[in-house]
């Protein structure tokens, strides 16, 4: 979640105005500018695919995932395609409603894409139906709706916020003796205190201190009241500090809370403070200080393995070489690195089917066959990625996991840095919390 908010209208005009200069500078044609890949070697059928997120809202905003599509599709272009095949990336701004996201899926259906890939949305009762009848795979969704993990339709990448929640609070298990959660007054929201507390329960903590908000507000005074009396034990705040901690995940807001929490905490009071990647991450550390943000200290649950890790090297060579200088496409954000995992995975798969057409129906048989049983390896940035059904979660509510894996980071010296070194599995957490209910 980056904290920026551009109109996909500036981002089109932005590329454009570096196509025009690129082609003036090479007089080549470039793909992803809205002119005919001559040059990209391509020689079968082109695969068409969707990204969508949403840009220019009042809430959280993922401008970076579709112009990550882009740059992909500009790069393996440029190589000659996939298998011999061109990949058309179209994106759609998501808007963060119900009306939009069904809008994009009807799209996505009227333009015969062959998936949906690498997308952020909340609303998947809009858009998931709409795909699963017309036969269309949504391979590598941020993990921001529920029915990312019940669709035979859905190939998530990542555990979604659930993995996020419960690793977070199996992060803070073993230094916070109090624990307040700030998360969205949402329905996605809802269920964040039972998962923080599944993971608080692996050090035998006791259940945080849920605290609702609003995931648009431009200040958090009264939540932040609550805050910091729920992780001191006392109504006033002023109690007992020993082991508080405060954790909060509200997407690009998440600063705005902490800005108002950070005024109301006494000069003696040490508080610990958390978060997982996307509420907080390497940008939002950058623009508010640096080793002198706020956030040092903060510990931090992600996905994926910290972004100065080597095993990134490649998408960060795709974007310095393709993204034009687009600034949505910001290699710290977590959006940005699921659309790159998204694209890997899609690649793989095509490249399996050989000579076959490449369809919904080819995807989703490969993906389902798990790529021939060997799985998808993305080099290290999560264990090989397998939907098969002998390798999916035995988590009741969220049957299409097929990777709960973490990272625990904390901010040093201005810098997301790993605690330890490699993932941790936090499929028992959830696994125990689910069968709870």
């Amino acid at each position: 979640m980056t904290g920026r908010r551009r109109s996909s209208s500036f981002r089109s005009i932005r590329t454009a105005v570096a196509c025009a200069a690129a082609m003036t500078a090479t007089g080549s044609l470039l793909s992803g500018c809205g002119l005919v890949p001559s040059a990209s070697g391509a020689t079968k059928d082109p695969v068409t695919v969707m990204t969508w997120a949403p840009e220019g809202t009042s809430a959280t905003n993922m401008p970076g995932m579709p112009g990550m599509a882009e740059a992909y599709a500009r790069w393996v272009n440029k190589q000659g395609g996939i298998n011999g095949r061109e990949l058309n990336v179209i994106t759609c701004n998501e808007r963060n409603d119900t009306v939009s996201a069904g809008r994009c899926a009807r799209r996505a259906v009227k333009e015969d894409v062959a998936a949906v890939v690498g997308s952020y949305s909340q609303h998947g009762r809009s858009f998931m139906s709409r795909l699963e009848g017309a036969g269309i795979p949504y391979i590598g969704g941020y993990g921001a709706s529920d029915e990312e993990f019940t669709s035979p339709h859905s190939y998530p990448v990542n555990g979604g916020n659930a993995a996020l929640v419960a690793g977070s609070g199996r992060q803070l298990s073993s230094g916070c003796e109090r624990v307040a959660l700030v998360r969205p007054d949402t329905i996605s929201g809802d269920q964040m205190p039972s998962l923080l507390d599944a993971g608080l329960a692996h050090g035998d903590k006791p259940h945080a201190v849920d605290v609702r908000a609003p995931e648009d507000a431009t200040q958090y005074t009264e939540h932040a009241e609550l805050a910091l009396a729920g992780a001191t034990g006392s109504a006033d705040g002023t109690g007992t500090v020993s082991g508080a901690c405060v954790t909060a995940a509200l997407g690009d807001r998440t600063d705005t809370f902490f800005d108002s929490f950070r005024r109301l905490e006494s000069a003696g009071e040490h508080i610990r403070i958390a978060s997982v990647l996307g509420s907080v991450q390497q940008s939002l550390v950058d623009r508010t200080g640096g080793a002198d943000s706020p956030f040092e200290g903060a510990l931090v649950t992600g996905w994926y393995p910290p972004a100065n890790d080597p095993a990134w090297e490649p998408m960060r060579d795709v974007v310095r070489e393709h993204a034009f200088g687009d600034n949505d496409v910001d290699v710290t954000d977590p959006g940005v690195q699921t659309t790159w995992i998204a694209y890997t995975v899609l690649r793989q798969v095509i490249e399996s089917l050989g000579d076959e057409p490449v369809t919904g129906h080819t995807l989703r048989q490969a993906l389902d066959d798990g790529v021939g049983g060997k799985g998808i390896d993305t080099g290290g940035l999560t264990p090989p990625l397998s939907w098969h059904y002998e390798d999916l979660l035995a988590v009741r509510d969220f049957p299409r996991t097929a990777n709960a894996m973490v990272t625990f980071q904390q901010v040093r010296d201005g810098r997301l840095v790993p605690v330890r070194e490699g993932f941790v599995n936090v499929a028992q957490s959830l696994e125990e919390r689910y069968a709870d209910d």
